[in-house]
């Protein structure tokens, strides 16, 4: 055996020398192999164990978990992104089962308190020599209730089914103008008895491709709020322009206008900022909007000031076919 340019006899080399060779290597592979599983035992054993209870709890229904990655942002592995993306499906899943708490509660809420009027006013109708005056007045009220019930379901099945795209946008041809005074001729009752002024500033004729059943409820939601917020003596006007790809409608008003908090969650589901009118609404007309929207490849922006009134904006694309004449 040749070792640094001399050879050396293998069998002449003393035993103890061979045994001091294995003794070593053997040192080093055993100290190789408990690095090693301390390093595969730190990195990996570990953060999946816990990685495996926090899955757990999260199947439990707990959805407070977070597992922190290993390492910084800048220096992040593999298993350091699943953690994160883990994280971040926990915090989804948390929030929409709050979502989903919150609406049980607002629904129970909005259905029973139409049905205590309801069955109060028709306790009051059995009474004996009522007064007609007083039994048109209780009439009236479980009437009024009684709407307000069925716009809650109705509004409730349509943007259920608007969410799971049961309903979808049928686009043709039709004259958004005409539209447009159409739903706010619905209004003018309402506006003359509260003393409002209404403006209009709409051009003669524009045609769009879209779905005109589901964008008449945009803009009746719009109107109805509109009206219903603005005080006597105020002023609701209504927009309408045309660029060269889409079209633009603002219904603005004068009335309480909304602050920061309450823009932030306008268009969530059952959301009321302004409780003093909660007996005329139900939460969902703005959620409602804004699904349609979403559907219609159309955007609505809102600008409000707490006491300054409140401004939303529909922006839609106009996509039209041949000429853009109505069939």
């Amino acid at each position: 055996m040749q070792l640094v340019g001399d050879y050396v006899d293998i069998a002449a080399l003393p035993a103890g020398l061979y045994v001091g060779v294995v003794v070593f290597w053997g040192a080093v592979s055993a100290a190789f192999t408990l690095w090693t599983r301390y390093q595969i035992n730190s990195r990996y054993q570990k953060p999946m164990e816990m990685f495996a209870q926090a899955a757990h709890r999260v199947a439990n229904g707990d959805f407070s978990v977070y597992v922190p990655p290993r390492h910084t942002a800048d220096r992040m592995d593999h298993l350091d992104v699943i953690l994160t993306d883990f994280n971040k499906m926990v915090e989804e899943l948390g929030s929409i089962e709050t979502l989903k708490t919150d609406f049980f509660s607002n629904v129970s809420h909005e259905i029973k308190t139409p049905l205590a009027v309801i069955q109060n006013y028709a306790e009051l109708l059995q009474q004996e020599n009522l007064p007609g005056e007083r039994r048109r007045e209780y009439a009236d009220a479980i009437l009024q209730s009684s709407r307000r019930l069925s716009s809650l379901i109705t509004n409730m099945l349509k943007l259920n089914k608007l969410e799971k795209q049961a309903i979808q946008p049928v686009p043709e041809p039709f004259d958004l103008c005409r539209q447009l005074c159409e739903c706010a001729l619905q209004f003018e009752e309402a506006w003359e008895k509260k003393g409002i002024t209404f403006a209009a500033e709409i051009e003669d004729r524009a045609v769009i491709d879209a779905d005109p059943g589901l964008l008449e409820l945009v803009w009746t939601n719009l109107l109805s709020n509109a009206v219903k917020f603005t005080p006597t003596g105020g002023t609701v006007t209504l927009t309408q322009t045309s660029a060269e790809d889409e079209v633009t409608v603002t219904v603005a008003d004068t009335g309480c206008g909304m602050g920061e908090g309450t823009l932030t969650h306008i268009f969530d589901q059952f959301y009321q900022g302004d409780t003093s009118h909660a007996a005329e609404g139900n939460g969902l007309g703005l959620a409602l909007v804004r699904r349609i929207l979403e559907l219609s490849e159309g955007t609505i922006t809102v600008r409000s000031a707490a006491g300054a009134g409140s401004s939303f904006t529909v922006q839609l694309p106009i996509r039209r076919r041949g000429e853009g004449e109505l069939p």
